[in-house]
């Protein structure tokens, strides 16, 4: 800690925080070196030596060196070779200055990984102390008061002071409110809270400055929170974060020396440290309580999934759908209505995350309800648009792909809202079904078409969202219609559920990183008149 002061009577005390010095590698801490280069000696006829880092001169006998490599920008120092003592029998060394160079170099690379792996396990063991779960007492709530009031007590008692108080910030940072103390009146508690333009001291003290004031002149003119002879105040804060000030009172005159402060500094980190830790333990309870609530969520929207393909006689479907975060706004889903029909379709929410499998709930209950009275296509796409926007705030945007199938005829009738990409296969070869039409919930007024087609024996169809369109591989080429489809048409004779595994195969063995996306696929194929 350094002092500012001055020579007249009535001065400031301002204490300002050094930053440590960085912490290297201590060669002495590798036990096992004086042994190793005592065996090099004895073996090779050679000395091996370290010279520390703070040793700039090197050795005048020496025949090599090379620097140590910590892998932290400064090398701790430097092995040397030089001739050593030789054979026993007072010869030559037993190995020229060649092969000892390349050994020696060996030690020194195997050196340098030791001291890398010390400092890296010296930063994982920290990383690891930070990551110790905090376990909730049973009677937290009522222990922090005590602890706090505990912790205060003891910084003034040990500078032998008589009061102290923690005072922190409101979230607009414009006010100090006193939030705990030891030797001051209870209904200080009660006061309203400060504020902080003309709260002299405390400004400079959040600064990161200890602010001392050693007699009443000062006082006076820094205006203190409490009217006592001296007082100190030091910042409350973490690596992030300024929370307040913490305030240490005493009712005589006196000085405070650099011991006393960083003390006091001392019991403001623990302050910070306590409040720290409560306000993560309850962002930890806070947290784990929606992990519950998204994993019974997932659960649910997984569940939702049509997992057994309608028994119907030459018709096979299947489906697949992956959420980026868990829950997302994906989904496919068919259904069989009466009159001989059968539904299905493929939906994406245009959001993440929770927003987006709220919208794809919505939409996915909205046409399983208007299905039960739709027969058409594009009245029941229009019917399912006006639920979602007349449903929200205007802000639910949805793609969705449907269709109507006559199971006796194979006759299709298809629609589509948004982007939602579809290709029918035929004999090896495909073909785009451009559908494309404004999404859902953008306008009560949009107008969808019906497209109706014939599929024929042999024939499928697969829809499938962006998540599978838009994957990027490694140089940024979309895997597109093409990218999908063509692979599948060469295996078009295979089952629904082939189809369905070929194309997750070929997005994952195309895509960088396709679990940033929502990504569904369904495939509808006709085996049989």
């Amino acid at each position: 800690m350094n002092s500012v002061s001055s020579k007249s009577a009535n001065y400031l005390k301002v204490y300002t925080e050094e930053s440590p010095e960085v912490v290297r590698p201590e060669i002495e801490a590798v036990q096992s070196l004086p042994g190793l280069f005592r065996a090099f000696e004895q073996t090779t006829g050679w000395a091996l030596h370290y010279v520390p880092g703070t040793a700039v001169e090197a050795l005048e006998s020496s025949a090599w060196s090379a620097p140590v490599d910590p892998g932290m920008g400064v090398a701790p120092g430097t092995l040397h070779l030089s001739s050593g003592v030789g054979a026993p029998d007072g010869s030559t060394p037993a190995v020229d200055l060649e092969t000892a160079v390349e050994l020696a170099s060996a030690i020194g690379r195997m050196l340098g990984e030791l001291l890398r792996t010390q400092h890296v396990l010296w930063q994982r063991e920290a990383e690891l102390a930070a990551g110790v779960p905090l376990v909730p007492h049973d009677e937290e709530e009522k222990h922090l008061a005590a602890r706090l009031e505990a912790v205060l007590k003891g910084g003034a008692e040990a500078v032998d002071c008589e009061a102290a108080a923690l005072y922190l910030l409101d979230e607009a940072t414009t006010e100090l409110k006193l939030r705990a103390s030891w030797g001051l009146p209870l209904d200080r508690l009660t006061a309203p809270a400060r504020p902080l333009q003309g709260a002299m001291a405390d400004l400079e003290a959040l600064l990161g400055h200890a602010v001392v004031l050693e007699d009443p002149q000062l006082m006076k003119k820094w205006a203190p929170p409490e009217p006592f002879a001296s007082a100190v105040c030091v910042p409350l804060s973490t690596p992030t974060t300024l929370l307040g000030t913490l305030w240490i009172f005493c009712n005589r005159r006196r000085d405070y020396d650099d011991r006393q402060t960083n003390l006091i500094e001392m019991v403001a980190g623990r302050l910070a440290a306590d409040l720290e830790r409560e306000m993560l333990l309850r962002e930890g309870i806070d947290g784990v309580q929606l992990k519950k609530q998204l994993a019974a969520a997932e659960r649910l929207q997984r569940g939702g999934l049509p997992m057994i393909s309608p028994m119907i006689d030459g018709w096979e479907l299947a489906g697949w759908t992956a959420q980026a975060q868990g829950v997302g706004g994906d989904f496919f889903d068919w259904f069989c209505l009466p009159e001989g029909l059968m539904a299905f379709a493929v939906g994406d929410a245009q959001a993440q995350g929770i927003e987006a499998a709220l919208s794809a709930g919505t939409v996915k209950a909205s046409l399983r309800s208007h299905a039960q009275y739709h027969q058409q296509a594009d009245r029941l796409l229009g019917q399912v648009n006006l639920t979602l926007w007349t449903g929200s705030m205007g802000d639910q945007f949805a793609d969705l792909f449907c269709g109507l199938v006559e199971t006796s005829t194979g006759a299709v009738r298809l629609t589509s809202a948004g982007q939602i990409s579809a290709v029918l296969l035929r004999e090896g070869r495909w073909e785009p079904l451009p559908l494309a039409a404004p999404p859902l919930g953008e306008s009560p007024e949009t107008e969808y078409r019906q497209h109706e087609h014939q599929l024929q024996p042999g024939e499928t169809l697969v829809v499938f969202t962006d998540g599978f369109r838009d994957a990027q591989d490694e140089r940024g080429r979309p895997l597109g219609q093409a990218g999908l489809a063509d692979p599948l048409a060469k295996q078009s004779n295979r089952s629904a559920e082939d189809l369905v595994t070929l194309a997750r195969d070929r997005l994952e063995a195309h895509a960088v990183a396709p679990e940033r996306w929502d990504r569904t696929v369904l495939v509808l194929k006709r085996t049989g008149g």
